[in-house]
């Protein structure tokens, strides 16, 4: 007995037996030749027949097995055969599945269309040139009826001796008689047109897995003129994909499917590595954007066209006859790729394949190598590039907007660094591909495809990576500045990390704004100042010092920072009164917030230690710090006394 009874005369019939017998369905399957039962796997849950069967004979079969489904997986071109399966099911009372072979409906006016070999051969009498025969032997008597036969046709039929012998016997010998297995490749095809000089190349219509795409672009590329049969009946039935889903309903099969993460590179298929071809080749579904699958889908594949995370799993997690999925991402899947969100979402057993990434790629283009280079992506971002740039040499970013490198080359301009080089790739690895080179100020008015990426040189040599800036560097008029060595200290109390978001209350000129600012490059700091002059100050020093995260609030805390975002750090230099309320705020927005605090006068040191007992606060710590400076006098050096200040750090929590 046997659950499925299979007419297996094409791959997909094999592919369906072997789907089957992975999953331990028992089946019975026919095949045509001894030659096909050697293709399939031996033992398991496989009975296999290379013997002939009339109508009767089928369904004697089919009431001996009694399979729960007889499927017909035999030749487009076998019509009379599949009206026999169908005719033994109807008696034999069994459920009839047709599986079809993918088709291809040409728009080539180059194309020669017939119904049937016999038609074929009727075009090619009036024709002169070569011919390679591809339709096999058993209508190979047809070509006879040509006049010159013998010289005119190459026969490329299957590598069996019945077959040679038959067709040797009809006048096909020699080079004339060419004995091969399939598959061919489309460079196969090509040199044996080429090499037997054919102007004529005569196929059936067979699908993907037949080697029909293979055959019509051989023939383009050696100029000869495809004559193409039409299938003889114009019949209905199930995709291979649509069989394996109704076995899958029927015997609850609980397949396993493979799914893998593949990086393709720029995007072209030449840019992809083998690996990754050969997955995206294999593949039952192939997922990604339009652009990436439109480079890497074969045909008869399962194609779709998604990016969001949750629904590519799910859409996979509903399509379990599709057992080997591949979803195609741009570049590499380590380098702002999708590969992360996905990771998150799709099974542990998920592969990855690596790709070559765009910075790899657009560096080798320029000549230059990579490992000193700080990668960023602006797509979809929000970025401190200013920082970026000022702290690294080279700076690679991807871009996904016609006028993002425009934007930020005005930016640094704006920041004082017009003479940035910039370098613009374009399409990389596609025909259209550009590449050029300026100055953050030449191109601060370019727009470019969507699909860019650039490198941003910075040749500036020495970049001090620790705080200290000297007094003397900030814009200060007569504004009350925090002086360098309680800056010192006060920013190492802080403890910043680089992404802090801090409050800088009573900023005044911006020093110890400036100074969190360069520390925490990829966070946010808000200097906080109420007096007109000091603002100025403060837009002022921003620009020289290029700390573009710097925001300044006009305002009198904790008014000014009610609408904020929550600090993970606050520098308090001047709170006119407010501690108690500023350091109330501080704790409602972040309850673990860190905080320092600056006193000179008596007054605010015991504000702060009132504060200190009301709110909930932990690593108390204080510092009284006086800092003497030399002075010349003559050819002599004072040291001159300068107020002392009590540095006060502390962090919410019991």
């Amino acid at each position: 007995m046997s659950e499925v009874l299979i007419f297996a005369g094409t791959l997909e019939g094999r592919t369906i037996a072997e789907f089957l017998n992975r999953y331990e369905i028992p089946s019975y399957v026919c095949v045509a030749t001894e030659y096909g039962e050697s293709l399939l796997p031996e033992g398991g849950c496989l009975k296999i027949s290379h013997e002939r069967l009339d109508e009767e004979q089928m369904a004697e079969l089919m009431t001996s097995e009694h399979p729960r489904l007889v499927i017909d997986a035999t030749h487009p071109y076998a019509a009379q055969v599949t009206e026999n399966i169908h005719s033994a099911c109807k008696k034999a009372g069994r459920p009839y599945l047709r599986l079809l072979r993918e088709g291809y409906h040409l728009e080539d006016q180059d194309v020669v269309y017939v119904d049937s070999v016999a038609e074929a051969v009727d075009y090619l009498e009036g024709t002169s040139g070569n011919i390679l025969a591809t339709t096999g032997s058993k209508e190979i008597r047809e070509y006879t009826r040509l006049g010159n036969y013998q010289e005119r046709v190459y026969a490329r039929v299957l590598s069996l001796p019945e077959v040679a012998s038959s067709c040797a016997k009809l006048g096909f010998s020699g080079k004339h008689l060419i004995c091969m297995q399939g598959p061919f490749s489309m460079e196969m095809n090509t040199a044996m047109l080429k090499q037997y000089d054919c102007r004529y190349l005569v196929t059936k219509e067979s699908g993907s897995t037949g080697g029909f795409m293979e055959k019509y672009e051989a023939a383009r590329k050696a100029g000869a003129r495809l004559v193409l049969i039409g299938r003889p009946v114009k019949e209905e039935g199930l995709s291979l994909t649509e069989c394996k889903k109704v076995l899958i309903d029927t015997f609850s099969i609980q397949t396993e499917q493979k799914i893998t993460l593949v990086g393709i590179g720029m995007g072209t298929a030449d840019g992809m590595t083998k690996e990754a071809q050969t997955t995206c080749e294999e593949a039952d579904l192939l997922i990604g954007a339009r652009r990436m699958t439109l480079e890497t889908a074969h045909p008869g594949q399962a194609v779709y066209h998604a990016y969001k995370p949750q629904e590519i799993a799910d859409y996979i997690a509903s399509h379990k006859e599709l057992e080997k999925v591949a979803v195609v991402l741009s570049g590499d899947v380590g380098f702002y790729s999708g590969a992360k969100k996905l990771l998150e979402v799709l099974p542990p057993q998920t592969t990855l394949i690596p790709g070559i990434s765009s910075m790899i790629c657009f560096l080798a283009k320029l000549k230059m190598p990579w490992e000193d280079v700080a990668p960023c992506s602006m797509h979809g971002r929000s970025l401190n590039m200013i920082s970026m740039v000022r702290e690294h040499q080279k700076v690679f970013a991807i871009v996904g907007e016609k006028d993002g490198i425009g934007r930020l080359c005005r930016q640094l301009c704006e920041f004082g660094m017009e003479e940035v080089k910039v370098y613009v790739g374009e399409r990389l690895s596609y025909p259209d591909e550009k590449i050029r080179c300026g100055t953050a100020k030449s191109l601060q008015d370019i727009q470019t495809d969507p699909l860019s990426v650039m490198l941003l040189v910075n040749d500036e040599k020495k970049r001090i990576v620790t705080h200290g800036i000297a007094d003397e560097a900030f814009l200060r008029d007569k504004v009350p500045m925090t002086k360098e060595e309680i800056r010192s200290i006060s920013l190492s109390k802080l403890r910043l990390t680089k992404d802090s978001v801090i409050y800088d209350i009573g900023a005044g000129t911006g020093s110890v704004s400036v100074e969190m600012a360069r520390v925490a490059s990829y966070g946010r700091v808000y200097a906080v100042e109420k007096k007109a002059q000091a603002v100025e100050l403060l837009k002022k020093n921003r620009l020289k010092f290029q700390v573009p995260h710097l925001e300044i609030i006009e305002g009198l805390a904790p008014a000014a920072c009610i609408d904020l975002p929550s600090p993970t750090h606050a520098f308090i230099g001047g709170s006119s009164g407010n501690l108690k309320e500023i350091m109330g705020l501080l704790l409602a927005k972040n309850p673990d917030v860190r905080m320092v605090i600056n006193c000179i006068t008596l007054e605010t040191v015991a504000e702060a230690l009132e504060c200190l007992k009301t709110f909930p606060v932990k690593d108390v710590d204080i510092v009284s710090v006086s800092v003497g400076k030399s002075k010349e006098a003559g050819r002599y050096h004072m040291m001159m006394g300068q107020n002392p200040v009590y540095i006060i750090s502390c962090e919410g929590g019991e």
